[in-house]
Parts: structure tokens; sequence; C-alpha cells
């Protein structure tokens, strides 16, 4: 599994109208895309939930790393967002976890995320603690209700992990994370070949 995400921060006044407009119609094309495990069409939407910013920010969950490459430089898609938005930076993260919870049969209408830092001069014991940790923590989050998926990736370059659960329905007001969203549209063709955790 290989996660990305790139985030359009787009301007104060902007009609998140016009973003909920192109995904109701646009969505569709990829929820039969081969190696894509999902991609959420996700948006933040200043003043609502507590966000700062009005952002596109879909995330996708990668089966297939040649599917994912195809995608973005191969014309296999993101050519439509460099056409729209000019050509955003696109964070990645290496798999480490993906979890299913009982509401894995439902439409998720929520998601969060979670960047945590590896601490600086972190031991190499110390890393695997620290992921072993918070893989066990993924499996719990993973049985609570509401819960569609969880993933657990991390960034090698900047050091820090990454998670992702999406929720049927709002974000729990006590989850700990940094960021909420709105899911618009799922895309999971290959949803279920994302495998469990990693091994170490």
């Amino acid at each position: 599994m290989y996660a990305m995400q790139y985030e359009i921060t787009l301007p104060a006044d902007y009609d998140m109208g016009i973003i909920r407009t192109r995904v109701a119609t646009r969505g569709h094309l990829l929820d039969d895309l081969p190696g894509l495990g999902l991609k959420a069409y996700v948006i933040r939407e200043r003043g609502v939930g507590g966000s700062p910013v009005n952002q596109y920010a879909p995330v996708y969950l990668w089966q297939d790393t040649d599917a994912m490459s195809h995608f973005l430089v191969g014309g296999g898609g993101f050519q439509g967002i460099i056409g729209d938005f000019g050509r955003p930076a696109v964070h990645h993260w290496t798999g480490l976890a993906t979890e299913a919870g009982p509401a894995r049969g439902q439409v998720p209408t929520a998601a969060s995320r979670r960047l945590t830092p590896v601490p600086p001069g972190a031991e190499p014991g110390d890393l695997a603690a620290l992921v072993e940790e918070e893989t066990r923590l993924l499996r719990r989050l993973a049985t609570r209700e509401g819960v569609h998926t969880a993933a657990l990736a991390v960034d090698p370059r900047h050091w820090q992990l990454m998670r992702l659960t999406l929720w049927e329905h709002s974000v729990p007001e006590d989850e700990d994370i940094t960021e909420r969203y709105e899911v618009l549209h799922l895309s999971a063709p290959h949803l279920d070949e994302l495998g469990g955790a990693a091994r170490r």
C-alpha cells in the first residue's frame, strides 16, 4: 500500500460549490481504476468544523505503485488537476497497515488525518517501537463504531507518520487528529486488496 495526497488551498471567499460539482460530475471516473485501493475526495471548508481554510485535498491509497505512477505522470488522470489548479506538491507515504472497520459496508461522509513527527535522533529500535505502538492503536481504532477504514503510513523523507481514518458519519470530537475533512465521494475499486499490517 502506498498513500498520497495533494492539498489545494483555495481563496477564503471561494465558492466550494464548484468543488462539490466537480466531484459530483467527475468522481465516478476512478471507481474502476486498476491499481487504486481507494480515493477519498475530501474537502475542508473555511469556518466549518474549525477549518481555517477552504481546501480540496484528495487522498489516495494505492494497491499498485505502477498505477500510481501512470496516474501522476503517464496521462492517467492527474493532468486534469494540473489543468485546472496548476501542479500541486504531492505528499506521499509508504504504507504500514490498513484495517477495515465495522462500517466498511457503508459510504463514509467524513475523514480525519493525524500527522505524527518521528522524534529527531530516534534510534532504530525506538522507531520500530513507535510503529508497533501506532499499529496497535490503529487496530484498536478500527474496532470503533462508525469507522470505515483506517490506514497508517510513514514519510521517510520528513520522518512523520500519517494516520488516515474514514468515518461513516462525523469525526468524533475527542479524536486525536490534526485535520478533519468532509468526504464528497469514495472510489474504492481495490480496497480489499490493500492488505493488513506490513511485516517488520
